[in-house]
C-alpha cells in the first residue's frame, strides 16, 4: 500500500530534529555532573533513552550509587517495553532489524509511528524507522557536542532547548485531539503531569499519565 512517504519524513524530521539537539543538554549536563565524554557518549549510545539517562546522571552527580542510579534508570526504561509490545505486530521484525527496532524503540519513534495510524501500517513501519534512526543519529552527534563544549553551553534551558522536544510533541499529538474524548484525556493528562512534576523524579508524570489511558481505555468497553 503506497503512501506519502514525504509527508511521513516530514513528520519523523520535525521530531527527530529537535529531540536530538537536546542531546546537547545530555552531553554538558553529564560532563558537570562528573561524567567523562566518552562516559556521556556510552549512555547515549547504549542507554539511549533521554529520561532514563538524565535519571542516572543525576543520581550520580546527587552523590548515589551504581546501583541506585542503574535501578531508575531502569524503572524509567520500563515504558519502552510496553512501547515494544505495542509496535511488535506492526513491525513483524526478524534478526538484525529486530535488534535495531528495540534499540530505537523510544518515545518518539512509537509516537510518530501511531500518528500514521491513518495511512496505513507501511506508514507507521516507515515513520517509527525514520524517527528512530534521525533521534539516535542526532543525540549521539549533539551528545558529543555538548559534553565537549559543557563549559561553554552553561544551562541548556537557555538556549530553549527544553522547549523544544514538547513543542515538537505538541505538534504531533494536536491534529489527533479530534472528539471530545481524546481532548479530555489529553487535559487529564496535562493536569496530572504538572500535577506530579514537582514532588518525583523525571520521566515519572509522563508514565504516570499511562493510568490515564488504562482507565479510559477500561470505561469505554
Amino acid at each position: 500500500m503506497s503512501f506519502p512517504r514525504r509527508a511521513v519524513l516530514r513528520d519523523s524530521l520535525s521530531v527527530a530534529i529537535p529531540v536530538g539537539t537536546y542531546g546537547a543538554a545530555f552531553g554538558a549536563a553529564a560532563v558537570a555532573g562528573g561524567f567523562s565524554v566518552l562516559q556521556a557518549c556510552a549512555l547515549s549510545l547504549l542507554l539511549f533513552s533521554g529520561a532514563s539517562q538524565f535519571a542516572v546522571v543525576g543520581v550520580m552527580a546527587g552523590g548515589g550509587t551504581a546501583i541506585s542510579a542503574v535501578a531508575t534508570g531502569a524503572l524509567l526504561g520500563i515504558r519502552n517495553g510496553l512501547y515494544g509490545l505495542r509496535m511488535a505486530p506492526i513491525l513483524k521484525l526478524r534478526g538484525f532489524r529486530r535488534i535495531l527496532g528495540a534499540q530505537i524503540t523510544i518515545d518518539e519513534s512509537t509516537g510518530v509511528a501511531i500518528s500514521q495510524e491513518n495511512r496505513g501500517e507501511s506508514a507507521m513501519r516507515y515513520g517509527f524507522f525514520a524517527t528512530g534512526i534521525g533521534v539516535f543519529v542526532f543525540w549521539n552527534l549533539f551528545t558529543l557536542i555538548g559534553a565537549l563544549s559543557a563549559d561553554s553551553i552553561g544551562n541548556p534551558s537557555s538556549w530553549g532547548l527544553d522547549a523544544a522536544v514538547p513543542a515538537a510533541f505538541l505538534g504531533l499529538v494536536w491534529p489527533r485531539l479530534i472528539d471530545r474524548k481524546t481532548r479530555f484525556a489529553a487535559l487529564l493528562a496535562v493536569v496530572l503531569s504538572l500535577s506530579l512534576t514537582p514532588v518525583v523524579g523525571a520521566g515519572f508524570p509522563i508514565i504516570a499519565t499511562v493510568l490515564i489511558a488504562i482507565f479510559l481505555g477500561w470505561r469505554s468497553k
